[in-house]
């Protein structure tokens, strides 16, 4: 049975005509101030696209903004009687790091020096104090994180070319990037570009302490060249290129002296004068000081950080260097004593220290 539909009055029906009307009028409004706001949004700045750029802007603003951390440690040595504590601690190579590898793991890159040549070949030259490490002790250096070592030091020639070129060989095909050294002019004198992602750094590394005729020549091996005049066009081409920081590695001045001199001072100096931004030091096997001069730093010794000279308490400690990179700048430097125990395996010992 079909329901009755109720009986509309002519009340009823003007009622229901004035609230279409209202309701109508209320839509055709909101479309008209709706398409005007869109028209508005089109010819002004703020359209769709330009909102969505703004936010990506934001966005890439918020990621450049990100504080990167990188870490530099001093003078890494792995033979000796280092390397007879590897043997002894079942010929693992990972042992030396074992109780600083967490903290270097955190950070975005980590640079050291390696003191001596990684290899299985070579003569010894007739040092007194001549090194090199099994090849092995690369899984060591892999296991705690490091990116990049300066080769640039007066031990990399211990054992020859053999040695020297099999070192470079050795940490690249295991993803450690070696530079100072190289099996040719060009290899030991490039530089190595390191992106966290936007900001572009540049490592180059030199010494002083060998003569100029164990630097690389043509298609010899050897280690880079410095030149005051050459290295500053090195510099000036790469922050020309947009190179956001330059930074220096250099195997300089005294053993066991716990103050710079004034070579270091001025090679140090000058190079910041030229545009680097950061200048590390070693060699010394001691601490010394760390400067702020105009708008770069310079660490003139970060010290031993792995090694066997346990004559003193001053070689058998050194300095792990924390620099913050933010908004493509060296915005923070971050000294930490570091002490190498009676096995030689280095460890931070002080809460950083603003400097």
């Amino acid at each position: 049975m079909l329901r009755k539909l109720p009986n509309f009055s002519k009340y009823n029906l003007i009622i229901f005509c004035v609230i279409v009307a209202v309701f109508g009028g209320l839509f055709l409004r909101y479309r008209t101030e709706f398409y005007k706001e869109l028209e508005h949004i089109r010819n002004s700045g703020d359209s769709l696209y330009g909102v969505l750029n703004q936010l990506k802007a934001s966005n890439r603003a918020r990621k450049e903004n990100k504080a990167y951390e990188l870490i530099f440690v001093g003078d890494i040595m792995l033979s000796r009687s280092v390397g007879k504590m590897i043997e002894k601690r079942k010929n693992d190579a990972r042992y030396p790091f074992a109780l600083i590898a967490e903290e270097l793991l955190k950070a975005d890159m980590v640079f050291g020096n390696l003191e001596g040549p990684i290899s299985n070949r070579g003569a010894n030259q007739g040092s007194i104090y001549s090194f090199r490490a099994k090849p092995r002790v690369v899984e060591g250096l892999q296991f705690a994180g490091f990116d990049i070592l300066s080769l640039a030091n007066n031990h990399i020639w211990d054992w020859g070319r053999d040695a020297l070129t099999d070192t470079r060989e050795i940490l690249e095909s295991n993803g450690i990037k070696g530079i100072g050294a190289g099996k040719n002019e060009e290899k030991a004198n490039e530089h190595h570009i390191f992106d966290l992602k936007g900001t572009k750094i540049a490592f180059l590394a030199y010494t002083n302490l060998y003569p100029r005729s164990l630097e690389a020549r043509g298609e010899n091996p050897g280690i880079s060249t410095f030149e005051t005049e050459k290295v500053h066009n090195v510099i000036q081409r790469l922050k020309s290129e947009g190179i956001h920081l330059v930074i220096i590695s250099f195997h300089w001045g005294n053993e066991y002296q716990n103050h710079s001199d004034g070579n270091q001072q001025k090679i140090a100096r000058d190079l910041i004068d030229a545009g680097a931004d950061l200048i590390v030091g070693h060699h010394p096997h001691v601490v010394q000081e760390i400067e702020r001069y105009k708008s770069g730093v310079i660490i003139y010794s970060l010290g031993n950080f792995i090694f066997d000279q346990d004559f003193s308490k001053e070689t058998m400690e050194g300095l792990m260097v924390k620099a913050t990179i933010q908004k493509k700048k060296i915005v923070h430097i971050e000294p930490i004593t570091i002490r190498i125990s009676d096995t030689f395996q280095p460890y931070s010992v002080t809460t950083p220290i603003d400097l």
